[in-house]
């Protein structure tokens, strides 16, 4: 298995050293550094060049998003991870348009984190649930008005319910549940409303918001 190669950027030495405490168990990643400023990181992800920065967004000197902006501009192979306290729209928007991978808050499971940089590391887009919610509502929302309605290309109600839960990580038969309807059916609406949006996952669907716009800090 490849090693995934890791910078740590939190202001906090605390967070710094849960976080190397718990990364280290796994087999697949490496920590390279640490850095406790958004200079600090800048120096170390061009002298470093690791595959995953897990990046915080509030730093003494300069935003997270503004430091995660220069390192992709300046070496956009370096997959970027928000770990933050804030789960506001605001911030998040934010940070995918700036390039970010992905977005998990600090209150998240161990193994949320984890599986983030590795979705990163394959350069898919990982987003935590309760975010991910945001992205769809702005979505399904900012699709109604005006122009950008022709970009739902003619989903219905029903596939717009698929759509929202399987931006929010349900699996086929959780959503059969939800909606009193069978795992196949579930099946079909998926496959027909990623057909006419022409998308194949869900990374894809965050990548093709931000592409028509239709998210927005």
């Amino acid at each position: 298995m490849a090693s995934i190669r890791l910078l740590l950027v939190d202001d906090h030495d605390v967070v710094r050293s849960g976080l190397r405490m718990l990364l280290e168990n796994e087999a697949d990643l490496v920590i390279l550094g640490e850095a406790g400023s958004g200079k600090q990181a800048l120096e170390l992800a061009a002298k470093l060049e690791p595959d995953v920065v897990i990046m915080d967004i509030t730093l003494p000197d300069m935003s997270g998003i503004e430091v995660t902006r220069r390192i992709k501009q300046s070496h956009p192979k370096i997959a970027v991870v928000a770990l933050t306290i804030h789960e506001d729209q605001q911030y998040f928007f934010e940070m995918l348009q700036v390039g970010a991978s992905a977005y998990v808050p600090k209150r998240a499971a161990p193994n949320d984190l984890i599986a983030a940089i590795r979705a990163a590391h394959r350069g898919e887009m990982y987003i935590y649930p309760s975010l991910a919610r945001l992205l769809v509502s702005d979505f399904l929302s900012r699709a109604g008005e005006g122009d950008e309605k022709a970009t739902m290309n003619g989903l219905t109600p029903r596939e717009q319910e698929v759509l929202s839960m399987l931006a929010e990580g349900k699996t086929n038969e959780e959503i059969a549940v939800a909606l009193t309807i069978s795992r196949h059916t579930v099946a079909r609406h998926r496959e027909n409303l990623m057909g006419k949006l022409g998308l194949h996952n869900r990374s894809e669907l965050v990548k093709y918001a931000i592409r028509k716009s239709l998210i927005k800090p």
